[in-house]
């Protein structure tokens, strides 16, 4: 038997750091702390060693599609595949910045939705049977989603909606956005909302895939929020700490052999939620 990995993105601190932290006490496997910046992905590891536990570090910046391939390839390589990938890296400009919503749409964008599409084209080949793959979304996904247009509301609640019509949507909202017609064209005024959109939609749809492509692998694939969590993100007076807002995240990443559900949903909380 081969031994069993898991790999998060964005995990050198916040969220990340913590779904890595409860990993390595749960799963019984490597569990790879993943960051853009080699010495704060190092770092984390020695915070997490400290506490008795040994995760493992590979440099991966989700913007940096060769970083994608090289990452992907590692694990080809040494796991024959992933059992568990958590898609947890993101972005956000906090309120009080002053970049043109424009500018917030495009980077916001990039990072959350589009360099997230890029790892999952990478790596989702490499999902192995009963494996489990989490996207970290946002409670602001789905409060977003119903400040959209009817129109994008019937799109994004749509089972036959597919990877190029999202992108194409998010590519429309990014385009709008510049123009200062992203109102006009039925988008709220939150690109971070719309980023997440983007992610749960995604979910759905490779949810979907993988059912029909892989049926009789057991492979779950499922959106997330993992609550308002005390992080860079978000306020310093935000409820949950790091490691209670890994709590769903990690739930959905050990779902139990032979589980069949939840699969292409977004759960908050544990529970699925109406999407």
């Amino acid at each position: 038997m081969s031994t069993k990995v898991a790999v998060v993105t964005g995990s050198n601190k916040g969220i990340g750091l913590a779904i890595v932290r409860a990993l390595c006490k749960q799963f019984s496997g490597d569990v790879y702390v993943t960051s853009r910046d080699v010495g704060r992905g190092e770092a984390a590891v020695k915070t997490l060693n400290s506490e008795g536990l040994k995760p493992k570090f590979h440099q991966l910046d989700i913007n940096d599609l060769n970083s994608i391939k090289t990452a992907a390839a590692y694990f080809k390589v040494k796991y024959d595949g992933v059992d568990i990938l958590i898609n947890n890296a993101g972005i956000a400009f906090k309120a009080s910045d002053t970049t043109p919503f424009g500018d917030q749409a495009e980077v916001t964008l990039r990072t959350n939705f589009f360099a997230t599409r890029d790892m999952s084209t990478h790596f989702l080949p490499l999902v192995k049977a009963g494996g489990r793959v989490v996207n970290v979304s946002s409670m602001l996904s789905a409060s977003g989603l119903k400040q959209c247009s009817p129109e994008l509301q019937q799109r994004f609640r749509s089972e036959d909606i597919t990877e190029d019509e999202l992108v194409a949507l998010m590519q429309r909202f990014v385009d709008e956005a510049k123009k200062g017609e992203h109102k006009q064209g039925g988008w709220p005024d939150m690109s971070y909302a719309v980023s997440k959109i983007g992610v749960t939609v995604l979910s759905m749809i490779h949810a979907r895939r993988v059912s029909k492509e892989r049926p009789k692998d057991g492979i779950l694939i499922n959106a997330c929020c993992p609550g308002w969590v005390r992080t860079e993100i978000a306020a310093p007076g935000a409820p949950k700490s790091p490691d209670e807002g890994a709590i769903t995240p990690v739930y959905l990443a050990l779902l139990a052999p032979g589980a069949t559900e939840p699969h292409g949903k977004y759960v908050s909380d544990k529970e699925v939620q109406p999407w």
